[in-house]
């Protein structure tokens, strides 16, 4: 088997015919239809050529994406004791004009398919067997070698955007946070770690009671405490990409869903500070430009376009994907935003209590309960409000756990004849 990248597109006589969409079922993989804009075209010979589009709509192939990977860890001699030819070919195509700030232009770009050809008497071997093999077999590299990614949005992305694969821009994410340095309540933990091991678990049944296999969550509470970090340990508890939307980068609910679309499957998509993102425009109303963030930026995104991007038709484009959403204010939020089925789990990013202190302790200084301070600070924690983030700068300041407690203590002092201060006050 051999394999020329990038060839130029030869004319060949071809009758084009669909594959049935239940190809792939008793293999529990994706239909025909699903995964291939056309599926195989046949010459006049005995050999058959099946053609895998790079991109099905809008939606990069599953199983172009899958050939990518299982190709590329093939060497050329394994490849010649295959019965089976594959082949690249890249094309230049010019999409439809882009407007852009006001600006319209052609941009071009590469569309590319894999070609595989084979003996017709192979037909049934190729669809019910060896596809649905190179599907698996390149999921099981492609998480091998996963190395998480955080995806953002690029400033010029509807500029270049030309059928979703360069809508976001990754970088490797190397977050240390997991479940065990987070200055959270242990149980607390614990239930939102069985929460997501039970939905990645979960496919046959959300497909059983007509649901998209994706959840929600909401964390809410005051800034610093610690609700990116709880993404990131989500992140790399489950091995999932990042995917972080800005919403004020969205202009009108149309790019909302394609950049909906342009996410992967197992990956976490987070829409931070949603109560301020966007001044989001009730249903029953005409959508005007929203007043955004930054400035010279405007947003039509109404509320109505946020709800069917959450849990809309256009949420079930993907599978076993998480959305969190991240909020200081939990009461600003629209009601119709916080039900089940947008924001199924609710979590509470709270002040830091005297067990996240015991998790800090140990992370920052090795301290158990047996250090004398230890009992001190925690009666101090109990009397203020402080967040984790105010209790991480004071223990850096110093490697000593003597000193560096010590410093946490004063610090603690403080913050309790201020806050008493300001209720004396009050009174009078």
């Amino acid at each position: 088997m051999a394999a020329t990248r990038k060839p130029s597109i030869e004319a060949k006589p071809r009758r084009r015919r669909k594959h049935p969409t239940n190809m792939f079922a008793k293999n529990n993989m994706p239909s025909a239809q699903t995964v291939m804009s056309t599926a195989a075209s046949f010459a006049a010979s005995a050999m058959t050529t099946l053609i895998i589009e790079e991109f099905d709509g809008l939606t990069r192939n599953q199983i172009y994406k899958a050939a990518e990977i299982y190709l590329g860890t093939k060497t050329c001699s394994s490849m010649k004791l295959c019965k089976f030819k594959w082949r690249q070919v890249t094309r230049q195509v010019e999409s439809k004009n882009v407007v852009f700030e006001g600006q319209s232009s052609n941009v071009r770009s590469e569309k590319g398919s894999f070609e595989l050809s084979f003996h017709k008497k192979h037909k049934e071997k190729v669809l019910d067997s060896y596809l649905p093999f190179v599907l698996k077999d390149s999921k099981r590299l492609m998480e091998e070698k996963k190395t998480l990614k955080l995806h953002t949005l690029g400033n010029d992305y509807m500029r270049r955007y030309v059928g979703g694969a360069e809508t976001w821009q990754p970088i490797k994410l190397d977050h240390p946070a997991n479940f065990g340095t987070l200055a959270m309540n242990t149980e607390l933990k614990a239930t939102i770690m069985e929460d997501l091991e039970r939905f990645v678990k979960r496919k046959d049944y959300y497909r059983r009671v007509g649901k998209a296999w994706k959840r929600g969550y909401l964390l809410y509470g005051p800034p610093g405490t610690g609700k990116s970090s709880l993404i990131a340990a989500m992140a790399n508890y489950l091995n999932f990409d990042i995917y972080d939307l800005e919403l004020t980068d969205i202009h009108t609910n149309s790019d909302l869903r394609r950049v909906l679309i342009a996410t992967g499957n197992r990956s976490i998509l987070v829409v931070e500070d949603i109560d301020c993102g966007l001044e989001l425009h009730d249903r029953q109303t005409e959508p005007q430009p929203g007043v955004a963030i930054k400035p010279n930026r405007t947003s039509q995104v109404t509320l109505s376009g946020l709800l069917n991007f959450i849990d809309g038709l256009w949420s079930s484009c993907g599978d076993e994907r998480i959305i969190v959403f991240t909020t200081s204010h939990k009461d600003r939020l629209d009601p119709a935003l916080l039900r089940p089925g947008r924001m199924d789990v609710h979590i509470h990013m709270s002040y830091c209590s005297p067990s996240g202190f015991d998790t800090l302790a140990v992370n920052y200084l090795g301290v158990n309960d047996h250090h004398p301070l230890m009992s001190i600070t925690r009666e101090l924690l109990a009397k203020t409000s402080v967040t984790p983030a105010e209790v991480d700068k004071q223990l850096l300041k110093n490697e000593d756990p003597e000193a560096a407690l010590k410093g946490l203590i004063d610090f603690l002092q403080q913050k309790v004849k201020e806050e008493v201060e300001v209720r004396v006050g009050d009174k009078s």
